[in-house]
């Protein structure tokens, strides 16, 4: 297959857009969380119109953490209308295909390539990138539909640009929501 025809099939990889990392509960919100919130079920719902798989990978920390099973802010953000056919994959750590699981759903799909948005930029979404990229993955990160919490160093809205800077010179095809779903 070419290259647009594997980015054609490329699944939706929705990682860690977690109730917690809106609600505000435990820790700030993620940066420009309402607005990422609206990116990130515009690009579902494009997938959707487009007969793309989407999953949702989903952190679950350990006990006592926000985001550990049965937590208030472990389950997927609800605003994003997660369908019931739409799989949920469980993560300990920061790469989604440290899930078997997750690294059958992907290879199933016969792309070849994935989608990704999600949080956190530097965390969770960097190293499934990278992971990706090893696996010979053809990646597409939606630019403005991944987020990040402010470090001690640096900015949110930093870490976010960085990130996608380091993210084209790997090789990964960077696009805005507007440009993938038009309007």
């Amino acid at each position: 297959m070419s290259a647009p025809s594997l980015m054609a099939k490329a699944p939706l990889v929705v990682i860690d857009l977690q109730t917690g990392m809106f609600n505000g509960l435990h820790e700030p919100p993620i940066h420009h969380a309402p607005a990422i919130a609206e990116r990130a079920r515009a690009v579902i719902d494009w997938a959707r119109r487009g007969g793309r798989k989407v999953a949702f990978v989903r952190h679950d920390g350990p006990e006592g953490d926000p985001l550990a099973p049965g937590e208030p802010g472990w389950p997927v953000w609800p605003a994003l209308g997660q369908a019931d056919d739409e799989p949920t994959f469980a993560k300990t750590v920061r790469d989604a295909f440290s899930n078997p699981a997750f690294r059958d759903w992907v290879a199933g799909q016969g792309a070849g390539a994935v989608v990704i948005l999600g949080a956190q930029t530097d965390f969770c979404v960097a190293a499934t990138v990278k992971a990706a990229l090893a696996r010979g993955l053809g990646v597409t990160v939606v630019s403005d539909a991944h987020s990040t919490l402010d470090s001690a160093s640096e900015s949110a809205e930093q870490i976010i640009a960085r990130h996608n800077d380091e993210f084209a010179e790997a090789g990964v095809n960077l696009v805005t929501t507007k440009a993938l779903v038009g309007g």
